[in-house]
Order: C-alpha cells, then structure tokens, then sequence
C-alpha cells in the first residue's frame, strides 16, 4: 500500500507505486484531465514520476503559475527542436522558463535575428501539430556523457561533469530531440499552441565574461491564443510608456555616463516629484509624524553595530574621513535611531513617529541598472515608529491606512505580502516570532487579504510588502511596513515606563513610496506621461492662433500663473495644428487655444489632451476647475 497527502490533508491509498499522472486520475476524473504538473514534498514534480509513501503532494492545472511554467519550459524544448532541424551543427547550452515565458542559450556558426524567427516559429508549429509525446528516461553518467560527447553537445557534457556523481541524471525526448533536462515538462508537444519567439541577445556560458559568448533566443507561450495576444499587447505598450523613453521626451530626468546609476532630475521631473512629496508631507501631518534629516555618511562603527556591516556590506560605498572608516548610509534608520537618543523618552512620548525623505546610495552592478527602477542612489519616503509593545499592533493598523490614503490619488490597485524571517537574519526566535505576530494579526484585524512571502523579511524583522498594480495589469513592490526589535536591541533603544524603569522599545520601518525615483518611474509608465493635473510639470499651456494675439495670450498665461497654475506660453510661430499637436505629445492636460474670437470676448477656448474640444470658457471657471482637480487630486 501506498499514501499520499493532499494539500488539503486528505489521505488517498493507491495499492502499488504508480506515475502522478495516475494518481490524479484517480482522485477525480477532472484533476486526471486537467493536471500539468505537482509538487512533491515542496519540489516541482513531473506527472510521469511514480507517487513515494507518505509524501505530500499537490497538483496544479493549466491555470496556475506553475502550469504555465511548465508548459513554457517544454516550450523551450520545441524551439531548441526546430533550431535543430534548421540549422544542423547548433550547441545547446540551457533553456529554462523564465517569469515571462523561456529561453536558450545556444552557439552556432550562424548569426541569429529577428528575421530568422517566422522559419523558426513555422518549424515549431509542425512539431506542435505532430502532437509528440515526450518521453522521461534516464542514463548513467558514463551514457549520458557519451550520448552527448558522440553529438558534440560540449556544453550538455560540462553540465554532467559538474553534477555529484551519484545524480540522478535525466532527459527528456520528443521525436529526434533529446534533452538532458530535469523537467517537468507538459505531456506532449500538442500542448504549446501559443507561442512568439520574442529577441535574441548574447549571454556569456554560466555568466563568466571569460567563457564563451552564447546567443540567446527569447520567447514566450501560453495555453491561449488570447491570453498571448494580451500579453503582446501589453509588451508593445509597455515599450511605448518606457519611463526612460518619457523621461527623454517630457525632460522630466536623465542619466550620464560620468554618473552611472545616478538619475539627474529636470525641473519639470522636480515638478512631480515635489508634488509626491507636498502629499505625503500632508499625511504626515494627519498621522502625526515629525519630520528629520540625517547626514549622508556616517562613520564605519555605527553600521558595524547596526549589522549593515555583516549583512549588508557588499552594496555598500566607504570612504575615510581623518583617515577614519566610513561608509555613505544604504538605509535611513541607523540615523534615526541616533536622533530618537538624543533624549531620554517617556511612554508618554510613544508611539514617536519620524519621518525623513532620506538619500540613500546601495552599489549596483552595472548589467542590472535599469533607468529609476534600478539605480545607485535614491530617496526614500522613510519613516520609523518607536513604540511599546503594546503598541505594535495598533501601530501598523493605522499604517495601513495611511498607506490606504498614500495610494488612493493615483487609482491604483495593490495587494499585500507578509514577508518572514530569511536565513541571513539575526535575533531570537521569541522576538522573530513576536513581530511577526504583531504583523500578522494587525493586517487581518483590518480585514485586508494578504499572502505570505516565506523567507524574504530583511534581516533585522518580518514585513509587509505593498505590490501595486499598473494600468498595464504588471506589479510592483513599492511600500513596506517592517517590524523591527533588534535593532533597538543592538542600539539600546529605551524608554521610562509607568514604573519609572527603562523599557526596550519596538521599532517600525515604514516607506509608502518606496523608492521616490522607482515610484516616479513607475506612475511614468502606468499613466503613459499623462500625469493626473495635480502632479503635471505642465498644467496648462496657452497657444495663440497667430501672432496677432500674442499680447491677450500673454495675459492670459500671466494671470494662470499668479493663481498657481503651471503654465507655458507658446511663443513660436509655427501653424496652430502643429502647435495642438505639440503640446498633446508633451501630454499637457489643456490647451488654451487663444483666437481673434477670444480676444474680443475676454475669455479663452479650452482643449482637453485626450482631444476634447470644449470651446469658449470664462477664465476664472477655468482656474476654479483646475484648482478642484489639483484639491482633490483627481486621475482623468
């Protein structure tokens, strides 16, 4: 007899040893149709492996992550297949699936382009209708290194040296291609309908710039034809909205190679970045946050106290100063401790809430910066909270709101991650376990879903993890809400209770925004540059017909000024249509088109940047309208 457990507890004998495939049937005849892959005490199983007693195991079906993993994963076999088939001589390195579909690694004698795809895809597509099945086998290491010795797969044979001797070495076969891989993979080849071969790039082997350059072909499949569509879709308009394209365009910000990694910030990109600032300056104001700045660098002691210097030195950036050690700070709270032990603290004076817009510099490697998502320095929208114990929970309720209030003015979407202790962590397991209490029962108490994110808390305490959504149905990390009691510990961090003793007090990490240059990057894209009115570098930009009344529209642009509109005046003298088409590619909310007809009524013609022609407007209407939008924060 042999038992397995299901996810939800439930016990199912079977009498003898058979695949998973099998065993799925057998529970129900749906889950025996539907199921694509399993997982065996944690680890990704393949169906065609045989059920082991009293493991664990849970199927997943075509509409899961992991199915969709798997399916692209065999994806990778069938262009790897077909590449085979048209261009004889190729060397297969590896072919993973990957978040956004699949890849391989390859060399070969011929230059690979965007225009050998269609022969490819054409290829794959007779192998996809040919339905083949896909047969799981194994060899011993002396077979396996032959097999692939004997076909000149250099790179399949350094994989096999480098596994243990006593691996299991497996493959995977459909039709005239064979693959050391170890899965899983879908069942035949039938099942990759939806696919697009996507780019092609280089990759050094095993990411050594001393090895050989490989070429890497990009591709991506799904179960649907439409849900490939979609993703297309979104690919071409993401490519359309990339902030670094927007930034060059509106001048919002740039990059310069003689600061790599370091965003420069233009006045119509300090616009929105003041804008994001004055609001969250007005909830610290609600919530009660006092508002600090700490220095850049500090000396080399304090981050070896903190832990930074143990756990996080490698993205660090030291200096010596009166031939001391210092290092420029990665995070803002060892500065805020500092200023929390200024004075002698009450319980009268928790919870104590500190709020700092803090630049902070963490070393990237060069290959992973990308534009503001990715960069060398940054500023932080940071704040942190000390507290009692007692005030943990309620703390973190109300930081949940106030995260509820950060994100409601850009009409975004966000779900929530309880991230717990990794295993680069420090402390106790009692204060480990405390503060991810606190977390927990605080997100559940305000009654918003959440999911837990095993093992990726920061090393000092657990935390929740805010992921937006863009317009483009992709998410973002961005806020975080972390619980921290060690260190205060490692500072000190006390307070006077009720008794006249000194108390350990808990800390709160918090940051809405994340980081003000990701987040600005971020709302680039998700509003395609078409910032709501409150946050356009541009409000309004006036646009005389001709010359002729150029005087009005000056007045005009004068009087928009002086009630705190953001105004430009456009003073070329080029025709009125390649004006309006101007400031509609420079995404300005209104255009205030100025005629002879205007300048006798005294008032001015409103256009809208989604095309709207909304014709004469009295001014001061005008000027009421946009100070409502910029009040209320309102997302055309």
């Amino acid at each position: 007899m042999v038992s397995i457990i299901l996810k939800d507890g439930k016990k199912v004998d079977f009498e003898k040893a058979v695949p998973l495939f099998e065993a799925a049937k057998a529970i129900s005849n749906s889950l025996g149709r539907d199921a694509v892959v399993a997982k065996v005490n944690g680890e990704y199983a393949d169906l065609r492996d045989n059920i082991e007693d009293g493991t664990q195991v849970e199927f997943f079906t075509k509409d899961s992550p992991e199915a969709l993993h798997t399916l692209r994963h065999t994806a990778a076999h069938v262009m790897a297949q077909a590449i085979q088939h048209l261009f004889p001589g190729t060397k297969f390195a590896i072919g993973p699936a990957i978040d956004t579909g699949f890849y391989y690694d390859l060399e070969s004698e011929h230059k690979f382009t965007n225009e050998d795809f269609p022969a490819i895809e054409k290829e794959m597509a007779k192998i996809v209708k040919e339905n083949l099945a896909i047969q799981k086998s194994s060899m011993s290491r002396e077979e396996a290194l032959a097999y692939f010795r004997e076909r000149n797969q250099d790179y399949k044979v350094e994989l096999i040296e480098d596994l243990p001797e006593d691996a299991q070495i497996t493959f995977y076969t459909q039709g005239d291609f064979t693959d050391l891989c170890r899965g899983p993979h879908v069942r035949s080849t039938g099942k990759v309908k939806a696919f697009k071969l996507m780019s092609v790039a280089g990759a050094y082997w095993r990411g050594d710039e001393n090895r050989q350059m490989l070429q890497r072909i990009y591709g991506t499949a799904f179960y649907k034809k439409e849900e490939l569509e979609h993703f297309l879709y979104v690919r071409e308009e993401a490519a359309k909205r990339d902030h670094r394209k927007l930034g060059r365009e509106l001048d919002l910000f740039s990059f310069h190679d003689e600061g790599p990694g370091f965003p420069f910030f233009h006045p119509k990109g300090m616009v929105i970045r003041n804008a994001l600032i004055d609001f969250e300056r007005e909830l610290f104001k609600k919530y009660h946050y006092e508002e600090i700045m700490t220095p850049v660098i500090l000396s080399k002691k304090l981050w070896l106290q903190s832990g930074h210097w143990d756990h996080y030195r490698e993205n660090m950036y030291f200096t010596k100063i009166d031939k001391e050690d210092y290092a420029v700070k990665p995070m803002n709270c060892p500065g805020g401790i500092l200023y929390f032990k200024t004075q002698q603290r009450s319980y009268r004076d928790l919870p104590k809430r500190v709020a700092e817009f803090g630049l902070v510099h963490r070393h990237e490697l060069h290959g992973a910066l990308h534009g503001l998502f990715r960069v060398r320095n940054f500023t932080q929208d940071d704040a942190h909270i000390f507290m009692t114990r007692e005030q943990m929970k309620p703390e973190v309720i109300e930081t949940l709101q106030m995260f509820k209030d950060l994100y409601a003015p850009f009409g975004i979407k966000y779900h929530v991650e309880l991230s717990t202790r990794p295993e680069n962590s420090m402390g106790s397991d009692e204060l480990w376990e405390l503060a991810t209490d606190a977390l927990r029962e605080a997100i559940e108490q305000a009654g918003i879903p959440y999911k837990v994110n095993e093992g990726d808390g920061a090393f000092y305490g657990p935390k929740l993890d805010f992921h937006i959504q863009d317009s483009l149905g992709r998410t973002w990390q961005c806020g975080t809400i972390q619980m921290d009691m060690q260190l205060p510990e490692r500072f000190d961090v006390t307070y006077v209770g009720e008794d006249g003793e000194k108390h350990r007090a808990v800390m709160i990490h918090r940051a809405g925004y994340g980081s003000l240059e990701r987040f600005i990057g971020i709302l680039t894209e998700h509003f395609a540059g078409k910032f709501p009115v409150w946050m356009a570098p541009v409000q309004a930009k006036v646009i005389p017909v001709s010359n002729n009344q150029m005087a009005y529209a000056k007045e005009i642009a004068d009087k928009l000024s002086a009630a705190d509109i953001r105004v430009e005046l456009d003073e070329n003298n080029d025709t009125l249509g390649y004006k309006i088409r101007k400031a509609q590619m420079e995404k300005v909310p209104y255009m205030i088109i100025i005629g002879d007809k205007e300048v006798g009524a005294g008032n001015i013609s409103v256009r809208t940047r989604k095309g709207a022609d909304e014709g004469s407007v009295d001014l001061e209407s005008f000027i009421n309208r946009v100070h409502d939008e910029v009040k209320n924060r309102t997302v055309d």
